[in-house]
Protein backbone atom coordinates (compact mmCIF):
# COMPACT_ATOMS: atom_id res chain seq x y z
CA UNK A 1 0.00 0.00 0.00
CA UNK A 2 2.81 2.41 0.88
CA UNK A 3 4.58 1.71 -2.43
CA UNK A 4 1.35 2.41 -4.29
CA UNK A 5 0.90 5.76 -2.49
CA UNK A 6 4.49 6.74 -3.30
CA UNK A 7 3.95 5.80 -6.96
CA UNK A 8 0.75 7.87 -7.11
CA UNK A 9 2.53 10.81 -5.49
CA UNK A 10 5.36 10.59 -8.04
CA UNK A 11 2.88 10.47 -10.91
CA UNK A 12 1.09 13.53 -9.50
CA UNK A 13 4.39 15.40 -9.13
CA UNK A 14 5.37 14.48 -12.68
CA UNK A 15 2.06 15.92 -13.88
CA UNK A 16 2.72 19.17 -12.00
CA UNK A 17 6.25 19.34 -13.40
CA UNK A 18 4.95 18.80 -16.94
CA UNK A 19 2.32 21.53 -16.44
CA UNK A 20 5.07 23.92 -15.38
CA UNK A 21 7.11 23.09 -18.50
CA UNK A 22 5.01 25.34 -20.72
CA UNK A 23 3.93 28.94 -20.95
CA UNK A 24 0.94 30.06 -18.91
CA UNK A 25 -2.44 30.42 -20.55
CA UNK A 26 -3.82 33.95 -20.71
CA UNK A 27 -3.78 37.03 -22.88
CA UNK A 28 -0.62 37.25 -25.03
CA UNK A 29 0.89 39.78 -27.42
CA UNK A 30 3.26 38.63 -30.16
CA UNK A 31 5.34 40.46 -32.72
CA UNK A 32 5.81 38.19 -35.73
CA UNK A 33 8.44 39.23 -38.25
CA UNK A 34 9.38 37.76 -41.62
CA UNK A 35 12.95 38.80 -42.44
CA UNK A 36 13.47 37.03 -45.77
CA UNK A 37 12.81 36.69 -48.64
CA UNK A 38 10.76 39.85 -47.96
CA UNK A 39 10.23 41.88 -44.82
CA UNK A 40 6.91 42.03 -43.01
CA UNK A 41 5.88 42.46 -39.38
CA UNK A 42 2.64 41.97 -37.53
CA UNK A 43 1.64 42.55 -33.92
CA UNK A 44 -1.13 40.33 -32.65
CA UNK A 45 -2.96 39.94 -29.35
CA UNK A 46 -4.75 36.70 -28.62
CA UNK A 47 -6.14 34.55 -25.89
CA UNK A 48 -4.07 31.38 -25.39
CA UNK A 49 -6.24 28.74 -23.77
CA UNK A 50 -4.72 25.66 -22.08
CA UNK A 51 -5.58 23.45 -25.07
CA UNK A 52 -3.79 25.90 -27.45
CA UNK A 53 -0.46 26.11 -25.62
CA UNK A 54 1.36 23.44 -27.66
CA UNK A 55 0.34 25.09 -30.94
CA UNK A 56 1.29 28.55 -29.73
CA UNK A 57 4.71 27.35 -28.55
CA UNK A 58 6.05 26.13 -31.84
CA UNK A 59 4.85 24.49 -34.98
CA UNK A 60 2.97 27.33 -36.66
CA UNK A 61 3.43 29.91 -39.38
CA UNK A 62 0.22 31.91 -39.41
CA UNK A 63 -3.52 31.45 -39.34
CA UNK A 64 -3.38 30.73 -43.09
CA UNK A 65 -1.51 27.43 -42.61
CA UNK A 66 -2.31 24.16 -40.88
CA UNK A 67 0.98 22.80 -39.53
CA UNK A 68 1.90 19.32 -38.37
CA UNK A 69 5.22 18.77 -36.63
CA UNK A 70 5.95 15.20 -35.65
CA UNK A 71 9.26 16.49 -34.32
CA UNK A 72 8.33 19.05 -31.66
CA UNK A 73 9.79 19.32 -28.19
CA UNK A 74 9.71 21.91 -25.45
CA UNK A 75 11.39 21.39 -22.13
CA UNK A 76 13.73 23.24 -19.82
CA UNK A 77 13.00 26.57 -21.47
CA UNK A 78 14.00 25.41 -24.97
CA UNK A 79 11.85 24.69 -28.03
CA UNK A 80 12.62 22.70 -31.18
CA UNK A 81 10.24 21.82 -34.03
CA UNK A 82 10.33 20.50 -37.59
CA UNK A 83 7.38 19.68 -39.83
CA UNK A 84 5.07 20.44 -42.72
CA UNK A 85 2.48 23.16 -43.19
CA UNK A 86 -0.22 23.39 -45.83
CA UNK A 87 -2.40 26.33 -46.85
CA UNK A 88 -6.01 26.29 -48.05
CA UNK A 89 -4.85 25.87 -51.66
CA UNK A 90 -2.87 22.73 -50.78
CA UNK A 91 0.56 24.34 -51.07
CA UNK A 92 3.10 22.69 -48.76
CA UNK A 93 5.79 24.51 -46.80
CA UNK A 94 8.50 22.88 -44.70
CA UNK A 95 9.17 24.53 -41.34
CA UNK A 96 11.91 24.15 -38.74
CA UNK A 97 12.66 26.28 -35.75
CA UNK A 98 13.90 26.73 -32.26
CA UNK A 99 13.50 29.11 -29.40
CA UNK A 100 13.31 29.80 -25.71
CA UNK A 101 10.48 30.36 -23.28
CA UNK A 102 9.55 31.14 -19.72
CA UNK A 103 6.11 31.03 -18.15
CA UNK A 104 5.42 34.54 -19.51
CA UNK A 105 7.69 34.95 -22.56
CA UNK A 106 8.29 33.15 -25.84
CA UNK A 107 10.98 33.77 -28.48
CA UNK A 108 11.09 31.70 -31.68
CA UNK A 109 13.07 31.73 -34.91
CA UNK A 110 12.11 29.60 -37.88
CA UNK A 111 13.13 28.72 -41.41
CA UNK A 112 10.46 28.02 -43.99
CA UNK A 113 11.23 26.27 -47.28
CA UNK A 114 8.77 26.63 -50.15
CA UNK A 115 8.61 26.61 -53.95
CA UNK A 116 7.90 29.73 -55.95
CA UNK A 117 7.28 28.96 -59.60
CA UNK A 118 9.29 25.76 -59.22
CA UNK A 119 12.24 27.45 -57.51
CA UNK A 120 12.92 26.38 -53.91
CA UNK A 121 13.29 29.33 -51.54
CA UNK A 122 14.02 29.60 -47.85
CA UNK A 123 12.50 32.28 -45.69
CA UNK A 124 13.29 33.31 -42.14
CA UNK A 125 10.88 34.49 -39.49
CA UNK A 126 10.78 35.22 -35.79
CA UNK A 127 8.20 35.66 -33.09
CA UNK A 128 8.62 37.43 -29.76
CA UNK A 129 5.68 37.10 -27.42
CA UNK A 130 4.87 38.01 -23.86
CA UNK A 131 1.93 37.43 -21.60
CA UNK A 132 -0.02 40.63 -20.89
CA UNK A 133 -2.72 39.31 -18.60
CA UNK A 134 -4.39 36.47 -16.76
CA UNK A 135 -7.83 37.12 -18.22
CA UNK A 136 -8.72 37.61 -21.85
CA UNK A 137 -11.01 40.43 -22.95
CA UNK A 138 -14.45 39.31 -24.07
CA UNK A 139 -13.66 40.22 -27.70
CA UNK A 140 -10.23 38.50 -27.79
CA UNK A 141 -9.37 36.10 -30.61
Amino acid sequence: MRTRLIALALIALAGVAQAQETIQPGYWESVDTVTSPFHAANTDRRCVRPAEIAGFMGCRISKHYNCTCADQTYAGGKIHFRGDCVDKKGQHVQISGEGTYTRTTLNLTAEVTFNLMGVPLTGEASSQAHRIGDACPADAK
